[in-house]
């Protein structure tokens, strides 16, 4: 990070004559700034909307489906419940690059590679076990009869679930909103499957890549590039923390 700070604040001739040196001026960053959100190969404005629909769309869709199956699955008391919740958390242990080949076939014959759609559905099954896993955990320590009462009150499923269960899930949800948004941010190889350099719903990561050529290195540009990516999520990592610490822990112990 800190080379990445420093070189984002120099020229391309201060940093191959030193990349670890602090740069002459650091104004040069706002410079290098507007060079890399006016590069018409970088698009970072519509790339950044582009990370931001993707992001906070599959951190939705993530996020609720997963609550709702870690729920069934905990207050199912039945045989096939373990089968399910084990089914789920074996998708922990297959790495994206045994399926990522057969997965980008499956969506061209579909038709929803290119598609806001298609790369939210495929974040959806990476991000769901993981999400499961720990949602499954936190709601073993929520009391039963809490649903109950909300069911002699008159509740639906529907209504218990987001009016009484979701809330409970604050802690564990924000924790599983920040530690996905994370990966899915700053996520270069999927999209470059799915979406593809260049495109029109390229993300962030595969705009800084359109400043690497086989045979110029723009690292001032690149570094800069970088640094306004890390910028938001960097943020948010910093306000939130707190959350991820106490996400983790809830329900480890009952």
């Amino acid at each position: 990070m800190l080379i990445v700070f420093i070189n984002a604040a120099k020229t391309k001739a201060e940093i191959d004559a030193s990349a670890i040196g602090l740069p002459s001026d650091w104004l040069q960053f706002f410079v290098n700034a507007q060079t890399v959100m006016t590069a018409p190969t970088v698009k970072y404005f519509s790339s950044f909307m582009n990370s931001l629909i993707i992001t906070s769309g599959s951190l939705v869709v993530i996020g609720i489906c997963s609550a709702m199956a870690a729920w069934v699955l905990v207050r199912t008391k039945k045989k096939y419940s373990n089968f399910i919740f084990l089914f789920f958390v074996s998708g922990l242990v297959i790495p994206f690059q045994v399926v990522m080949l057969p997965l980008v076939r499956l969506l061209d014959i579909i038709r929803l590679a290119d598609t806001y759609i298609g790369v939210i559905l495929v974040y959806l099954g990476f991000g769901a076990p993981l999400s499961v896993f720990m949602f499954h955990g936190f709601m073993k320590s929520i009391p039963i009869d809490i649903e109950e009462a909300a069911t002699i009150d008159g509740c639906s499923k529907t209504q218990m679930f987001f009016k009484v269960i979701l809330p409970i899930l604050k802690p564990i949800f924000v924790t599983l909103l920040i530690l996905n948004g994370l990966w899915i941010w700053n996520d270069y190889l999927l999209p470059s499957l799915v979406i593809g350099i260049g495109g029109a719903k390229q993300t962030l990561p595969l705009a800084v890549a359109n400043l690497v050529g086989s045979f110029v290195k723009q690292w001032d540009l690149q570094m800069t590039a970088v640094l306004l990516a890390a910028i938001p999520v960097i943020i948010l990592f910093l306000f939130a923390q707190k959350y991820i610490i106490k996400g983790m822990t809830s329900g480890a112990i009952k």
